[in-house]
């Protein structure tokens, strides 16, 4: 594991890939960044009802008050963590493949299909919504916010990464994605999202992760 994460650190510092991680931020930024900006008062206010909702804590005063209010950013952050997941799923074939050609000296081919390349990145990222939703309280507990924090992202980054790369080496129903191996990829390349600026490279070094991880088996 520590030979795939010092392989993948010394790709994500290529030109090409930092290339590919600001063209993808700036296009995920300016999309919501537009979508927040006309429709943030009723965004804030169907958090604010959900949360609101939720057995047993939803009643309390903080979360009512000042929590409604965090609420709503953390949620706006994590809308934006799953629209750079999305555009870099659609956009990351051939840089992957670039990768793999590199480092393996292997020709993959880019078989994925769109369709279920966005099928499984909304479903991951519908997922990951609702639970942080569902989470938002225990999320301002000390150690145990941050380590449920740490798992939603792992679980939006976990099945489609794994479609995205296997299907650019025609793995894509093997039986490595059941593996547990893919679980701390996903949970090492989420921890990227605590820390700013490099929250900007979770998605893509999840793949690229994946992409070691698979060639070298």
């Amino acid at each position: 594991m520590l030979k795939i994460v010092t392989k993948s650190l010394k790709d994500i510092l290529s030109p090409s890939v930092l290339g590919f991680i600001f063209k993808i931020t700036f296009g995920a930024f300016a999309a919501m960044g537009l979508f927040f900006w006309v429709f943030w008062n009723g965004f804030s206010n169907t958090v604010s009802s959900l949360v609101s909702h939720i057995p047993f804590i939803g009643h309390f005063a903080f979360v009512q008050g000042a929590g409604s209010f965090l609420g709503a950013l953390i949620v706006a952050y994590g809308l934006i963590i799953v629209a750079i997941s999305i555009l870099t799923s659609l956009y990351s074939p051939k840089l992957l493949l670039k990768l793999a050609k590199k480092n393996y000296a292997i020709e993959g081919k880019d078989s994925s299909k769109i369709t279920k390349s966005i099928f499984y990145t909304i479903k991951a990222g519908i997922i990951f919504i609702i639970l942080l939703i569902l989470c938002l309280p225990l999320l301002f507990i000390p150690v145990l916010g941050q380590i449920i924090m740490l798992l939603l992202w792992a679980v939006l980054l976990k099945e489609p990464t794994f479609y995205d790369v296997a299907s650019l080496f025609g793995k894509e129903n093997s039986n490595l994605k059941n593996s547990k191996t893919l679980w701390i990829i996903a949970i090492i390349a989420a921890a990227f999202n605590f820390i700013p600026v490099l929250n900007l490279f979770a998605p893509v070094f999840a793949q690229i992760m994946f992409m070691h991880w698979l060639l070298s088996k």
